[in-house]
C-alpha cells in the first residue's frame, strides 16, 4: 500500500503577535548557492520532500517565500541572561523566522534560519555563518535525535561562496546559510524583553499566544501527567500552569541532554526555547566519558555550563522566566511550580538511561529507577570507560564483552537482572553486533571537518550520518530517507 504524500500546510501564527516581537527583514543577497545538505526525512513531515535543486536554493538560500507562509522573514525580538549578566541587545541577529506550517499531526512548526545575513539586531556582526559551524549543526542534530533527544532538525545546508574572518577558527573561511525545522523559536529571553519594558500587556499577549499554540494538550512528562492549557482563561490563572509545563518540557530536554552525555556549552536564557526543545549548537560536546566538570566552550571558564551543572543552569533559566510573570501573580504560587524541576529532570534521565540500555521493567518504582541511574553513574567514574561504549555493551541489560566484573558495576548488573530487554533482536542488528560504540567526540567532529576543508571530501560526514541512520534503526526508529550530502567543489 502506498502511503499518501504529505501536503505542505502553511501558516503565518506568528503575524498575530506585533511589531513588539519581530522585525520584518530580507535576506543577504550570496554570491554563489551550492547545496551541501538536503534533509529529506524532516522535510517528508512537512510536505517539502518534493522540491527539485532550482527550487531547494530558491527558498533556503535565496529565501523566496513559500506559498502560503510569510511574504517577508521575520527577525525575532528578545533579551536574555548571557552567563548570568543581563543584555537588552539581542534579537536575531544573524538569522530570522522564514516560514511557519503544520505537519501531519497539526502540530504548529517553524523554518528558521542561521547565517542569512544581518537584522536590526546584529550590532557590530556580519549576520553570517561558517561552513563549519553548519557541518557541526548538522552532527549535533543528527546525533542527538538518534539518542532519542527533543531537538531542532538541521534542514538544509547552502554553501554561499562568501569568505568570512573569525578569530576562533583559521580564516579566511568558508560561509553558509543553514535552514532549521523547529517547534517554535520562542525562548525564555522573548518574555525577559518585555518585562524589561514594564509591557505586562505584551506578556498577556505571548503568555496567550505560547499557551494556544504549543500547549493546549496534554503530555506526559518523565512519569507525570500535564493537562493542556486554556490560553482564554484568566492570566493570573494562565500563567502558573504556562510556568510548570514550559518548566516540565525545560527539565524534559536536560534529563535527555544528561542521558546522551551532551553538554550544550550556553544555557543563556536566549538560548532556551520555551517548548522545551533543544536549539542552537554553537560550542556542543559529547563526553569522551564520565566527567561532569567537562565545559564546551573556551570561554567558559568558571564552568558554569559544565555537563553536571546543567540541571541547575536550566532551573536558574526558568526561574528568570517566572520573574517575568511576578508582576502579575503572586511569587509563591510560581514558586509551587518550580519545586518539581530536579524530580522531572531526574526521571526523565532515569527513563532515557533505561532507553540507551534497551531495557524496561515491569512495574513503575521511582525509588529503583534512582538507585540505577546513580549506581550507573557511579560505575561510569569509577571505570572511565567511553560514555557510549557502556551503553553499547550492556545493551538489553547483560555485559556482551568483558569489563564488567569489577565492583563497582556489581550494583548495576543486580539492577539488570529485574529487567527485560526491549526489543531482543536487535542485539543482531548490525550497530549492536559492531565492537566500537558510535560517538561524537570533538576529535572525530574536527576528524570529518578536516577533508571538507582540504579537499571538497565529504565521505566522512555522509558516513557518520549513515551510522546514526544505522543506530535508529537499531534503536527502533525504523526506516527514514537518509539525508542528502553534496561533495566537490561549489558550483
Amino acid at each position: 500500500m502506498q502511503v499518501p504524500k504529505i501536503q505542505f500546510c502553511p501558516e503565518i501564527t506568528h503575524q498575530e503577535l506585533d511589531s513588539r516581537f519581530f522585525r520584518r527583514v530580507e535576506a543577504a543577497t550570496f554570491p554563489k548557492h551550492q547545496i551541501r545538505y538536503c534533509n529529506y526525512e524532516a522535510a517528508a513531515t512537512i510536505g517539502l520532500d518534493q522540491l527539485d535543486d532550482g527550487s531547494w536554493i530558491s527558498h533556503f538560500g535565496q529565501f523566496r517565500p513559500l506559498a502560503g507562509s510569510f511574504q517577508t522573514p521575520l527577525a525575532l525580538c528578545y533579551h536574555g541572561h548571557q552567563f548570568g549578566h543581563y543584555n537588552p541587545d539581542l534579537g536575531d541577529g544573524r538569522g530570522f523566522l522564514f516560514a511557519q506550517m503544520r505537519d501531519q499531526s497539526g502540530r504548529l512548526l517553524d523554518l528558521g534560519t542561521k547565517g542569512s545575513g544581518k537584522t536590526p539586531f546584529s550590532r557590530t556582526a556580519d549576520g553570517r555563518l561558517t561552513l563549519k559551524g553548519a557541518v557541526r549543526e548538522i552532527l549535533a542534530t543528527e546525533m542527538l535525535a538518534g539518542l532519542n533527544v527533543n531537538t531542532s532538525r538541521s534542514f538544509s545546508v547552502i554553501e554561499t561562496g562568501e569568505r568570512l574572518d573569525r578569530h576562533d577558527e583559521p580564516s579566511p573561511t568558508r560561509s553558509a546559510v543553514l535552514v532549521r525545522l523547529s517547534h517554535s523559536h520562542i525562548r525564555i529571553g522573548s518574555f525577559q524583553r518585555l518585562a524589561y519594558m514594564d509591557d505586562l500587556d505584551g506578556i498577556e499577549v505571548l503568555a496567550r499566544y505560547v499557551a494556544r499554540h504549543y500547549f493546549s494538550e496534554p503530555e506526559e512528562t518523565g512519569d507525570r501527567q500535564f493537562s493542556g492549557l486554556d490560553a482564554d482563561i484568566p492570566l493570573a490563572d494562565l500563567l502558573p500552569g504556562l510556568l510548570l509545563r514550559i518548566s516540565a518540557a525545560i527539565a524534559n530536554m536536560v534529563g535527555s541532554w544528561l542521558a546522551a552525555g551532551f553538554v550544550h556549552g550556553v544555557l543563556n536564557t536566549d538560548n532556551f526555547n520555551v517548548t522545551g526543545e533543544s536549539f542552537d549548537y554553537g560550542p556542543w560536546r559529547f563526553l569522551p566519558h564520565f566527567d561532569p566538570n567537562l565545559t564546551a566552550a573556551y570561554f567558559d571558564q568558571t564552568g558554569r555550563y559544565a555537563y553536571g551543572r546543567q540541571p541547575d543552569a536550566a532551573l536558574w533559566a526558568v526561574c528568570r522566566l517566572a520573574d517575568c510573570f511576578v508582576k502579575i501573580v503572586p511569587q509563591k504560587d510560581l514558586e509551587h511550580q518550580l519545586r518539581s524541576f530536579h524530580s522531572l529532570v531526574e526521571a526523565r534521565l532515569a527513563k532515557q538511561i533505561q532507553w540507551r540500555l534497551g531495557i524496561f521493567f515491569d512495574n513503575d518504582d521511582a525509588s529503583r529507577d534512582a538507585a540505577l541511574t546513580r549506581d550507573f553513574f557511579g560505575a561510569a567514574k569509577a571505570s572511565q570507560y567511553g560514555f557510549d561504549q557502556i551503553f553499547h555493551d550492556l545493551y538489553g541489560g547483560q555485559p556482551r564483552t568483558e569489563g564488567y566484573d569489577a565492583n563497582h558495576w556489581k550494583p548495576v548488573l543486580n539492577h539488570l537482572q529485574d529487567a527485560s530487554p526491549r526489543n531482543i533482536a536487535a542485539l543482531d542488528h548490525p550497530h549492536f553486533q559492531a565492537q566500537k560504540a558510535l560517538s561524537m567526540t570533538i576529535d572525530e567532529v574536527e576528524a570529518i571537518w578536516e577533508p571538507i576543508a582540504a579537499n571538497d571530501d565529504w565521505s566522512l560526514l555522509s558516513a557518520k550520518l549513515a551510522a546514526i541512520h544505522q543506530m535508529r534503526q537499531a534503536y527502533g526508529v525504523g526506516d527514514v530517507p537518509l539525508p542528502r550530502i553534496v561533495g566537490g567543489p561549489a558550483s
